[in-house]
């Protein structure tokens, strides 16, 4: 069952959460700034080094019976990641190059997967950034049984251990992945663009040869 849409960020909000991103660390800083709250479990790594920003087109898959999640390519526009609840499941991928393709027509960002992912030379080569907790030769059986009637797009879901709902934006990077809820980003937003501003300014003390002492005066911490 596929519900066709949702309530997507301001698009002028969106533009100023990819900015802030662009940061160090920036997993790290918008998970800060939720008191460390939001942070999939740490088997999520991408498959290559990058950085995927953008608001959740949700997949839930049916353990045991994991099927591609092809379903989402009516319903993510360009900007959007995709995060897909493959239960967990890290010996069966759910996701490969072909799909990978095919959602970077659409001008999807990434994908986010709890489960596994497999050709990621592909994926590599076509510079689609997929986070995932496996990757694995084998694929899913809806290539010859056609069932596809128990995928779920745009419900909530889990991954990594983190409740993700349509619309809610994720920020992950080669360090890890942080989700967002949408009724909670402009306030997120404005205090990750305050500790980014921080951090880059105590980074520009220590190459001047500030002293931990002197850091600690000037922002109160490290």
């Amino acid at each position: 069952m596929a519900h066709p849409d949702f309530e997507r960020p301001d698009a002028r909000l969106m533009e100023q959460v990819r900015e802030v991103a662009k940061c160090y660390s920036a997993s790290c800083v918008f998970a800060d700034v939720q008191q460390r709250g939001g942070v999939m479990h740490s088997s999520m790594k991408p498959i290559f080094r990058g950085k995927v920003v953008g608001p959740a087109v949700t997949v839930k898959l049916s353990p045991g019976d994991l099927q591609d999640p092809l379903l989402a390519l009516h319903v993510a526009k360009a900007g959007d990641v995709v995060v897909i609840d493959a239960g967990g499941e890290t010996e069966t991928s759910v996701f490969g190059g072909l799909m990978g393709s095919l959602f970077k027509n659409g001008g999807v960002h990434g994908a986010i997967i709890d489960g596994a992912c497999r050709d990621i030379d592909e994926l590599r080569d076509i510079d689609f950034l997929l986070f995932s907790k496996a990757i694995t030769a084998r694929g899913t059986h809806t290539m010859f049984s056609g069932r596809k009637s128990d995928v779920q797009v745009n419900v909530p879901v889990t991954c990594g251990g983190v409740v993700v709902n349509p619309g809610d934006v994720i920020v992950a990077d080669e360090i890890g992945v942080t989700v967002v809820p949408s009724a909670n980003l402009e306030k997120v937003l404005a205090a990750a663009r305050d500790q980014a501003e921080r951090e880059e300014a105590t980074r520009q003390r220590i190459k001047q040869g500030r002293t931990f002492e002197q850091l600690l005066e000037e922002f109160g911490r490290i």
